[in-house]
């Protein structure tokens, strides 16, 4: 039982690092820039949040909806990219329905592997504000390149 103890722990202790390293990476890329950040993560599911900004608002005064569609984009690629630590993959295709809207406080995407065959991995997620409501939900195909 200990030497599955040890594993399990070794296990969890890689995966932190490669979450972390990837976190530090993203800083310098669009995901910096949009303001994202790593809740929680692994090759199933991930939770990433974004705390909004006056940037992030169209000029109705709310969250813009290509914000909600990165955050989605960015929570489900996160997934591939742990789920698939071998090669690399592209949004092949993102599917999105615009539920509700608010014009601030921290925005909660949560996505979630559904599906993989062949090359494609099929996922779904949703972008809720702090109180828990529904703004957005969505599925995307990412291709393995």
């Amino acid at each position: 039982m200990k030497e599955m103890d040890e594993k399990w722990f070794h296990q969890q202790a890689d995966d932190a690092g490669q979450l972390t390293r990837l976190a530090e990476r993203a800083q310098e890329t669009f995901w910096g820039l949009l303001g994202c950040e790593v809740v929680k993560a692994d090759g199933q599911k991930a939770t990433i949040c974004l705390d909004l900004i006056p940037s992030h608002l169209n000029l109705l005064g709310i969250v813009h909806g290509g914000v909600l569609m990165s955050l989605m984009d960015n929570a489900m690629g996160l997934v591939v990219m742990l789920a698939e630590t071998t090669g690399r993959a592209v949004t092949a295709n993102m599917n999105t329905h615009f539920l509700a809207s608010t014009s601030s406080g921290l925005l909660l995407c949560e996505a979630e592997l559904l599906h993989r065959s062949g090359r494609t991995i099929t996922l779904q997620a949703e972008v809720k504000d702090e109180d828990g409501k529904l703004l957005a939900w969505g599925s995307g195909a990412y291709r393995l390149i």
